[in-house]
């Protein structure tokens, strides 16, 4: 990664672009992660000696890309922390998925159960042990009958383990280069980007909006 795409930053927190296959935190690979990113880039703009706080209230899959917003203080990660928690904190996404949409318009309902030994989730029963409540609107921004493939942004009512992959599998609209749950470009990048965020600032609670699409290239030319 060359450099970091800053979109907003203050003394309170910094908003930036994930890049796709990079992780949010560090993992088991050892691999370079969103975290030591920025905490490189605040120690190098500041001139801070020794360990640099940030905090990290909500993440992205590895190979999703997008916007993502980081805290510089614990008062701003616990407040931000609780926005997500009462449902203040908007996310939207933008998803290639495979056929045509039945409706322009939705929303899905499901619980999802995750396997945590495959790292996979899967539609459950409502009454099954430990599955999650599942809420997500969608619309469709675009269809190409050439190649059979929709542009669908997202609005997510929960962030539960791979949703949107595995909300749209099961109704056999799987999202473009999903290994995981689909067929269509395997191999390819999967084409899932966080589009927006939408929250209060944690000290002046202003409504802070940010945007941010991908760049058309690879399955995101579909947007030209």
């Amino acid at each position: 990664m060359d450099s970091l795409n800053v979109i907003y930053e203050d003394n309170h927190i910094i908003v930036v672009e994930k890049p796709v296959n990079i992780p949010s935190q560090g993992d088991k690979t050892g691999d370079k992660d969103m975290i030591s990113i920025i905490k490189e880039y605040l120690k190098e703009k500041y001139n801070k000696p020794g360990d640099v706080y940030l905090g990290l209230v909500h993440r992205l899959d590895r190979p999703t890309g997008g916007i993502m917003v980081f805290a510089k203080t614990s008062k701003a990660a616990s407040r931000l922390s609780e926005q997500i928690r009462n449902n203040e904190f908007h996310k939207s996404y933008l998803c290639i998925v495979d056929g045509k949409m039945e409706k322009d318009k939705g929303t899905f309902e499901d619980y999802l159960y995750k396997n945590e030994r495959t790292n996979t989730s899967r539609i459950a029963k409502p009454n099954e042990k430990n599955a999650k409540k599942a809420i997500l609107d969608y619309e469709v921004l675009k269809y190409n009958e050439e190649i059979n493939l929709s542009v669908i942004k997202i609005n997510l009512h929960t962030g539960r383990h791979h949703q949107i992959r595995v909300q749209f599998a099961s109704r056999n609209h799987a999202l473009y280069g999903d290994q995981k749950y689909g067929t269509r470009g395997r191999g390819k990048q999967l084409a899932l980007w966080a589009y927006s965020l939408s929250f209060k600032h944690p000290t002046t609670k202003e409504v802070l909006n940010f945007t941010l699409e991908p760049k058309h290239i690879g399955s995101w030319k579909i947007l030209d």
